[in-house]
């Protein structure tokens, strides 16, 4: 008797972030243990679904609960050292605005947050990060979520062979 092997399956990491306007910035935070700074997030736990894990995330490095998070982008983005990587980004429209002098940071994983104009964002960030925060931010500030992405861009669109 002869065993099949399946073909090889992507087994992407999982990872969540909260992405929060004021007007046309978004609150970045400054982990303690990155050089760049970053957004409210982090990898998805096993059993656990994005959108709780961006909650979670939230609650343990803001010390925030947050019920209304909407799917805003979802990003295929493999890296050389981690493989491939599939995040989501949440707006969290109930924190727009939210003053950086309210913030707690119980877990003590960050020390800093600030909002950073859309247009300021590399000069912060890694240049992923900052496209795939552009890019979502402007699809939300037209009403175009949720936003599918790659390397943090929009894809070309491809006419389909026939």
């Amino acid at each position: 008797m002869s065993t099949v092997e399946p073909p090889p399956m992507a087994t992407p990491r999982v990872a969540a972030g909260a992405i929060v306007l004021r007007g046309s910035a978004v609150l970045m935070v400054r982990p303690t243990y990155k050089d760049y700074w970053d957004i409210p997030g982090g990898y998805v736990e096993p059993g656990e679904s994005p959108k709780a894990a961006c909650q979670r995330e939230i609650h343990e490095e803001l010390g925030l609960a947050v019920s209304r998070l909407e799917l805003a982008s979802i990003d295929w983005a493999p890296n050389d050292k981690e493989g491939d990587k599939l995040l989501f980004l949440f707006a969290a429209p109930d924190l727009y605005g939210v003053e950086v002098e309210e913030l707690k940071f119980p877990d003590r994983e960050l020390d800093k947050a600030q909002y950073i104009e859309l247009a300021e964002l590399d000069n912060y960030t890694v240049p992923r990060l900052a496209r795939r925060l552009s890019e979502t931010a402007n699809a939300l500030l037209s009403g175009q979520i949720p936003l599918y992405l790659e390397h943090g861009n929009v894809p070309s669109v491809e006419p389909h062979p026939r």
